[in-house]
């Protein structure tokens, strides 16, 4: 379909993801919602994946006073691009607390977006979500030795 394509493409993630990921606010931001989704339950990865699909899919963000898409799922839709940028969908605050509850359609424009004043900001709102995720155990990236720690708290 010309202006709305539900299938993975090259077009996708070349256009949508890629570009994005030399942003290192961005790349941190998405990291943020994988690190979450460690010894996270299968709700708790329900939750995730709206986030995920509110942001790094159909996220948009504000500079300068104006409305920009930056989700890999606008930037390769064309229909989509163009229709985010309309007053018809509802626009919200990026709350992952919010986002997290959302359902979502698949084979449709969305009718509900999120934009976020900043990825160091949608950063920070992410934080706080994903801490606030009761798991078994908690992890942080080290940038240096470029592995994932896992805290004490571990339960055996």
């Amino acid at each position: 379909m010309p202006l709305y394509t539900p299938e993975p493409d090259i077009c996708h993630e070349l256009l949508g993801h890629a570009p994005l990921f030399a942003s290192r606010e961005f790349a941190d931001f998405s990291q943020e919602i994988g690190l979450a989704s460690l010894g996270a339950s299968d709700e708790q990865i329900t939750q995730l994946v709206r986030c995920y699909w509110f942001s790094v899919e159909f996220g948009l963000c504000e500079q300068d006073g104006k409305r920009k898409a930056y989700g890999a799922g606008l930037l390769s839709s064309f229909g989509e691009l163009e229709y985010c940028m309309t007053d018809k969908p509802e626009v919200r605050e990026w709350d992952p607390f919010e986002a997290a509850k959302q359902e979502y359609p698949i084979t449709c424009y969305q009718p509900i977006y999120y934009s976020a004043k900043s990825f160091a900001d949608a950063k920070k709102k992410m934080v706080e979500f994903s801490n606030s995720l009761q798991r078994p155990f908690n992890v942080r990236y080290d940038p240096y030795s470029c592995t994932i720690e896992v805290d004490s708290n571990l339960e055996m």
